[in-house]
């Protein structure tokens, strides 16, 4: 018998890769919402949806992500990332469905200096990271048995990301300051959701937190050298900058890279590296263009 699927957030970056894996998935009916179809800060649609539409899984990944703007937008950061994750966990609770979360490294402080890992303690510095952290709390309270996924540095042809402004920008400037001490990991959506769909179809259901991202490390200067590098951009000058000097309204973390064992070894995954996976994104966003 078929699985139903609920994707929140379905035109975002994760969402339209998981629309792209599930399409030729014949054994689950998938249900694709977004705000126009399903708003998920409303508990009574929530419940209604879930009810009606016997959803055996919910692969949520709606959010608030302008990390800048939720300094001065609290109050609908908060109602997306915690109020509405409280929906869809007692939606689940209440119908016997299973939730898939994403989160973000923005639930640490980013003064690590080796990767985090999911039992490392959270210390958020953002309203962004503050939400997400109280949203992943909301959820274990009320639906224990969820499968919590962090990742960082999303990417995709989809939306507006930091791969499609460093192309648009490289074609356009001379130049281009870029910070050089943010250490992360670039992560493709198409990579995440493939981690997603394995989780769904492992054969056991194991709850808890995960991180997720693609393999290496790198700063935002290294990522960009890369990005124009790989589409044969060469007449735009790259400069590395500190943080200092770029100032921006909420505190980006120094460090976020996230520690992947657990994930590999629970659900048997080959994470591939980001460069190989930009080159393949790269590719779909110019042929697109």
């Amino acid at each position: 018998m078929a699985k139903n699927l609920l994707i929140t957030g379905a035109n975002g970056q994760l969402g339209n890769e998981m629309r792209n894996l599930l399409a030729d998935r014949r054994e689950f009916n998938s249900f694709f919402t977004d705000i126009d179809s399903l708003d998920i800060t409303d508990a009574k649609a929530v419940y209604h949806f879930i009810e009606s539409n016997k959803i055996d899984t919910i692969v949520n990944c709606a959010a608030y992500t302008a990390v800048d703007k939720a300094e001065d937008d609290m109050v609908l950061c908060a109602k997306l990332n915690v109020d509405a994750v409280g929906n869809i966990a007692g939606a689940a609770k209440n119908y016997g469905a299973r939730v898939i979360h994403v989160s973000t490294d923005y639930v640490f402080d980013g003064y690590n200096y080796q990767p985090y890992t999911e039992d490392d303690d959270t210390n958020p510095k953002t309203t962004y990271g503050t939400t997400k952290r109280d949203g992943e709390k909301m959820l274990l309270k009320i639906a224990p048995d969820s499968i919590i996924v962090r990742t960082a540095w999303l990417y995709s042809p989809y939306g507006k990301n930091f791969v499609k402004t460093m192309l648009k920008l490289g074609a356009e400037k001379d130049s281009l300051n870029v910070v050089c001490d943010q250490i992360g990991t670039p992560t493709c959506a198409a990579d995440l959701a493939a981690a997603i769909m394995s989780i769904i179809t492992h054969e056991e259901w194991i709850p808890g937190i995960y991180h997720f991202s693609d393999e290496g490390v790198c700063s935002w200067y290294d990522f960009t050298k890369a990005i124009h590098r790989i589409a044969g951009i060469s007449s735009c000058k790259v400069k590395p900058v500190k943080s200092k000097e770029y100032p921006t309204r909420a505190i980006r973390p120094l460090y976020s890279v996230l520690d992947k064992s657990k994930i590999k070894q629970t659900f048997g995954i080959e994470i591939p590296h980001w460069e190989e996976s930009l080159e393949k994104c790269i590719k779909v966003i110019t042929e697109n263009n």
